[in-house]
Parts: structure tokens; sequence; C-alpha cells
């Protein structure tokens, strides 16, 4: 198996995040980076991008992922982009940090990040 890693960086999207009345208002935006490996062997093989996990595709799901949600936590927010990414069962892992520019006054963002693992499948 040849696994390779795509990276998906500075991401936007907007859409309604957080507790506070006033971020319940207006859309905010938001800054997503993708870190994901995946099985590559096929896609390597044929050069053929069916076979490939197609970022350009992924980034547009995720950005209409993210704009049609209205969850209070970032945290949420991470995980269900999480769930898209793993719907491909040729993702093998994949890591997702959600950050909200503006969040606090003193802080330049605000960052959630969380990773998943598919389970390593038994041989023999």
């Amino acid at each position: 198996m040849k696994t390779a890693v795509l990276k998906i960086r500075g991401l936007k999207a907007h859409t309604l995040v957080g507790v506070k009345k006033s971020e319940r208002k207006k859309k905010q935006k938001l800054v997503i980076n993708v870190r994901l490996e995946y099985d590559a062997t096929k896609a390597i093989k044929t050069d053929d991008v069916k076979y490939a996990v197609d970022y350009d595709a992924l980034s547009k799901r995720i950005t209409k992922e993210v704009e049609k949600t209205r969850f209070y936590l970032i945290e949420k927010l991470a995980d269900h982009i999480l769930s898209v990414i793993m719907e491909d069962k040729r993702v093998l892992e994949a890591k997702v940090k959600v950050s909200k520019p503006g969040a606090l006054p003193s802080a330049k963002s605000v960052n959630a990040e969380l990773s998943a693992k598919r389970p390593a499948r038994k041989s023999g």
C-alpha cells in the first residue's frame, strides 16, 4: 500500500457558530485546515483522479457543509467536517483544525483540532 498525505490549508467558509447572541445573528468567517492520509496505491498506478481523493471536490463539499451548519461549538463543527472526510473509505486518518479569527479581542484566533483514525484492518 502506498499512502498519500493531502493537506488543504486556509480554506475559508462562513457560518453561524458560537454561544453569544451576537454570534448567532451574523455569519462569521472561519479558516479550516485539513490533513488526511489515504491509500493512493490505485491512484498512483493509474494516474487517474477517480481513484484519488479529489481535493477540489472535497474542499467544495466541506465549504458547502460548513455554510449550512448552525453549531454552537467549533469542536462540533470540526467533528462534522471530520465525518464528511471519513465517509471516503480510502481515508485512513484525518485531522481538522477550525480557526475562528477574532473570537477573542486579545487573540488572533481560537482553534479547535480533532482527528480520527480508521481501525487497522486485520490481515489473515
